[in-house]
């Protein structure tokens, strides 16, 4: 019983998925759209002449059926009253005697065995008039008052009216009444009514609309079968072009479509690869002259790294024996140690950003606790802080968990962050906060000195970019800091967002997934940070659209 139970339930559900099913594939597939568009309109079609035909055709059958009928008792009533009128009955026994030959006679001109003969009431009492007599039995009752008001008062007349028949076994079919009037010698007038079945008719009709019905459902599957035919003639080349597409799209730039006849899609096939050809040619110069810079930038990196060792060496002893010199060329031996220091950053960098445009970086990660790299990272520049007169501050509510991550890059991009703090936080603190949550670390570093307008905001972490180009930096910097970290967080498939507003200061939020494999959902640290203004608070993304909260 419990196995019989699951299955019913299971049949149940995938019936309950069939219009979800219909709906995806109605959504997918034009093919099945055409067909159920040109089927359904082509039903409707079908339907409306089907009812159209039936109607006229139960139309024309009851016509015909209802003056047949009306010949039938007519002549049937003209042949009762020649019986009754060449007649000279007398007496009672002679009467009916006659009036039982008038409806023998009836019965055998029209056919019909359901006979009513009714005296018509307000003529004056006879002793030789026959009694009513009837053969409708349970269907008596269908000759109704207003058909027999209509009789009495109209002598010579037919008068007919459509009713439903009952056998004695209870079975009920579509007939008509035909009443008129007869004259009986000495016993006055009697009405006849004469009932007519139609179910031979009705029969007829349900026949007629059977083979219509079975016909238009063949013809509707007959359009569908074609429709589907032919459609798939058209869409199949369609869906080709739409996979080749595809595939083109995702980089498979030697696809092409195959190119058969001379028609409207061969055409199309013809122009859809042309443009395919012209592509690839482009994006492979594009391709080409791309790997060409990222070469040279990188040749070029590598080859000013020995003559720039040969001047920082110079450099060096000059620099050391600075105090010897007179003032001049001790200055100069200063000014050349501090910008040959800042080339080799500056040629660092460079070798950085052409390892991430050419796709060779490889993260070397390890499980590492971002709090202890934190508090690594503020004690090697505090002393760079105390000269700015800037407080390194940390907060690690509950940032102590393990994450997977090179700890090498994010050493370098918590370097920035600070480093870019200290030098716009007008020596107010910067808070440096970190959190984690069941997915994802992350770590913000918040300063309150000039900030950036929303505008400067989406320029943040474009390459050599700087908020106000007139001010002087204080502590280096190549203008390639926030891109090169941008570069690193997204490596770790993370996120680098910044919010910051004219006044109240900036905010870098890094959002890391806690495992390799992980993905991010939330950021465990809010961003605008909670002590932002709500009214003139602008943010802007690092990487994403910057849902998180």
């Amino acid at each position: 019983m419990a196995a019989r139970s699951g299955v019913t339930g299971f049949g149940w559900r995938s019936w309950r998925s069939w219009p979800r099913q219909i709906v995806s594939t109605w959504r997918s597939s034009l093919q099945f759209r055409t067909v159920g568009i040109t089927v359904l309109l082509s039903g409707v079609a079908i339907a409306l002449v089907g009812v159209y035909m039936s109607v006229s055709i139960g139309n024309d059958l009851f016509q015909s059926r209802l003056n047949q009928v009306l010949l039938e008792s007519n002549r049937a009533t003209t042949a009762a009253q020649g019986i009754l009128n060449s007649s000279d009955a007398a007496d009672r026994v002679q009467v009916q005697t006659l009036l039982g030959s008038a409806r023998t006679q009836v019965t055998a001109a029209s056919s019909s065995r359901l006979i009513a003969v009714f005296r018509v009431p307000g003529q004056e009492a006879s002793t030789v008039a026959p009694q009513d007599f009837s053969t409708f039995g349970a269907s008596t009752g269908v000759i109704s008052s207003d058909l027999r008001g209509a009789v009495r008062g109209n002598s010579g007349e037919q008068f007919w009216q459509s009713v439903t028949l009952s056998t004695d076994e209870g079975m009920q079919f579509p007939g008509v009444v035909v009443g008129s009037q007869l004259t009986v010698p000495v016993a006055g007038q009697y009405e006849l009514y004469i009932g007519y079945s139609f179910q031979d008719a009705e029969a007829t009709l349900l026949f007629v609309q059977q083979t219509l019905g079975v016909a238009g459902i063949a013809l509707m599957l007959l359009i569908g079968a074609v429709t589907w035919i032919v459609v798939r003639f058209v869409v199949t080349p369609l869906r080709v072009a739409a996979e080749t597409s595809q595939k083109l799209a995702s980089g498979d730039l030697a696809v092409r479509i195959p190119e058969k006849g001379e028609d409207v899609i061969a055409t199309l096939a013809r122009s859809f690869n042309g443009m395919a050809d012209s592509l690839q040619s482009q994006i492979k110069e594009l391709a080409d002259l791309s790997e060409m810079q990222q070469r040279f930038v990188s040749d070029v990196s590598h080859e000013l790294r020995t003559p720039l060792t040969t001047i920082r060496l110079a450099g060096d002893v000059l620099y050391d024996q600075r105090a010897s010199f007179p003032p001049a060329t001790e200055r100069t031996a200063e000014l050349l140690h501090t910008q040959v220091e800042r080339f080799e950053l500056l040629l660092s960098d460079l070798l950085e950003i052409s390892r991430y445009d050419a796709g060779s970086v490889q993260l070397e990660s390890e499980p590492t606790n971002l709090v202890h790299l934190v508090q690594d990272t503020i004690e090697g520049m505090r002393s760079l802080g105390e000269s700015k007169g800037t407080d390194l501050r940390l907060v690690a509510p509950g940032g102590h968990l393990d994450a997977d991550v090179d700890p090498r890059r994010i050493r370098r991009i918590l370097n920035n962050l600070i480093g870019n703090a200290i030098e716009h936080g007008e020596g107010k603190p910067v808070v440096v906060s970190v959190d984690s949550n069941a997915g994802a670390v992350a770590l913000s570093v918040r300063d309150y000195g000039l900030g950036m307008t929303e505008a400067e905001v989406a320029h943040v972490f474009d390459r050599f970019w700087r908020a106000d180009p007139s001010r002087r930096r204080t502590i280096g910097g190549t203008g390639l800091g926030l891109a090169i970290s941008l570069e690193d967080a997204t490596a770790h498939r993370g996120l680098l967002q910044v919010w910051s507003a004219p006044g109240q200061g900036s905010c870098f939020r890094l959002t890391l997934p806690r495992g390799t494999n992980g993905e991010l959902v939330s950021s465990p640290l809010p961003l605008p940070p909670a002590d932002a203004h709500p009214v003139v608070a602008g943010f802007a993304p690092g990487t994403t659209e910057g849902h998180y909260a």
